[in-house]
């Protein structure tokens, strides 16, 4: 039987097989850049983290003194950045999935 992969994990591997795909176009095959591309991915992991707790406990939290920030919002910007500079440091880009052209034949 076959074992079905949740979505997220899923949407994981798939960022990952392009990135990897992406720099063995551009011939960066060095253990370098596979570790660069393992640090975005442990990063995309930090990220998606993050955005569950915010979404679980959201933007403000309880405190000592009434409501206060959740510290992963500002968590989140800091490494949305840094992934950020990973790709750029890389020369990649997470490749946008092309939306098929509409058919005359759709419009009728």
């Amino acid at each position: 039987s076959v074992e079905l992969v949740p979505s997220h994990k899923r949407l994981r591997l798939i960022i990952e097989k392009d990135l990897k795909e992406q720099l063995h176009e551009k011939g960066a095959i060095h253990s370098y850049y596979i570790d660069l591309v393992d640090d975005y991915m442990a990063l995309w992991d930090v990220k998606n983290m993050l955005i569950d707790d915010i979404n679980e406990r959201g933007v403000t939290v309880p405190g000592m003194h009434g409501q206060k920030k959740n510290d992963s919002v500002g968590e989140l910007n800091k490494t949305n950045a840094q992934m950020l500079r990973i790709l750029a440091e890389l020369g990649l880009k997470v490749t946008d999935i092309e939306k098929p052209e509409p058919d005359d034949d759709d419009e009728l």
